[in-house]
């Protein structure tokens, strides 16, 4: 591998794949929607940028030429669990993006990539650990989890079709880290901790990863794996009072104690979709987050023994990430907490 296309390049995941390339002195191109971002996020680091959308891979597929591995990282997410229906967005993104991407770079030559899958392709029964082989059924699917479903489905397709292409799926959980200049719900997330703007302790648990240990996932992945195989990258499994202890640890914020029942969350979640309807803006909790958590309860604790044993990838500490994510945002000005 010696020259990389790398898309969703200035999100959390991609930023931190397009570093973990460039370490190894592998040349990168990186599809970014906005250039100005783009250089804000990389600043001097030597990376060639593409500028193009999912929703229309056409017209940056040229720029797919002279390179011989690909990295999928871009998706539509964070804005679909914010209130309102997304699903035309979601498929167009996230299916038919995927299956038109995996064409235009067959197309210029590519014959190795890594999909970036999610852990919700994946479901298990209440507190089982859950492994790859696990698929979740599409009547099980909220409208994001059915995209990723779909997506990986596209995958599969254009293996069998092409059967000298290489395709690797990592699945990550629910990603923290540096260079999250979006930021993502899990950032956003953060930066309400330690502006005291959450109301209690949420119910759910969650598997919490260094969105660092999934970008060497997917170079490992890519050089390591197997064509056809999912690979998870998951990370901690935490409940969601472990995660407040661990941020009030790094930050030195005293973490709220008092606990939110999901029936309060309910009656939260139809005043934030009222206001969406009537305003158009992005809610902090929607009818579509409150139905995941209930439905995930229990189901968020992922085994990594195929990635550990064929990948030979580990995670970092969780307050290791907590710290350095904290650390950017606070250097970045995101905050002053």
């Amino acid at each position: 591998m010696e020259y990389a296309f790398v898309t969703g390049a200035t999100g959390l995941l991609g930023n931190n794949v397009v570093r973990a390339l460039l370490k190894r002195n592998i040349k990168v191109k990186a599809l970014v929607r906005s250039v100005e971002k783009a250089r804000k996020q990389f600043g001097n680091l030597p990376v060639e940028f593409v500028e193009g959308d999912m929703l229309n891979v056409e017209a940056f597929a040229h720029a797919l030429q002279g390179c011989d591995a690909l990295f999928h990282t871009a998706a539509y997410f964070r804005d679909s669990y914010k209130g309102g229906k997304h699903w035309q967005k979601l498929y167009d993104t996230n299916v038919t993006g995927t299956e038109r991407l995996l064409q235009a770079a067959y197309d210029a030559g590519i014959r190795r990539a890594v999909h970036t899958s999610s852990i919700a392709v994946l479901k298990g029964n209440r507190d089982q650990v859950i492994d790859e082989t696990m698929s979740r059924s599409e009547l099980e699917a909220d409208d994001y989890y059915l995209s990723k479903i779909l997506s990986e489905q596209k995958v599969q397709q254009f293996l069998a079709q092409h059967p000298d292409m290489f395709i690797a799926m990592v699945l990550p959980g629910w990603m923290f880290g540096p260079g999250d200049i979006g930021p993502t719900s899990s950032g956003q997330f953060l930066l309400d901790f330690v502006g005291q703007k959450l109301p209690g302790v949420l119910p759910g648990s969650f598997s919490v990863v260094d969105a660092r240990d999934v970008a060497e996932h997917q170079i490992a992945a890519i050089t390591r794996g197997r064509s056809g195989e999912r690979y998870l990258a998951a990370g901690n499994h935490m409940d969601m009072k472990s995660i407040f202890q661990a941020l009030s640890s790094v930050s030195g914020i005293k973490a709220p104690e008092r606990k939110v029942p999901l029936f309060m969350l309910r009656i939260i979640a139809l005043i934030y979709e009222g206001y969406y309807r009537i305003t158009k803006k992005p809610v902090l909790i929607s009818t579509s987050t409150v139905k995941l958590m209930e439905q995930e309860q229990g189901r968020t604790h992922f085994s990594h023994n195929k990635s550990s044993r064929e990948l030979e990838c580990k995670f970092r500490p969780v307050a290791e990430t907590l710290t350095d994510t904290l650390d950017w945002y606070r250097n970045n000005n995101y905050t002053d907490a």
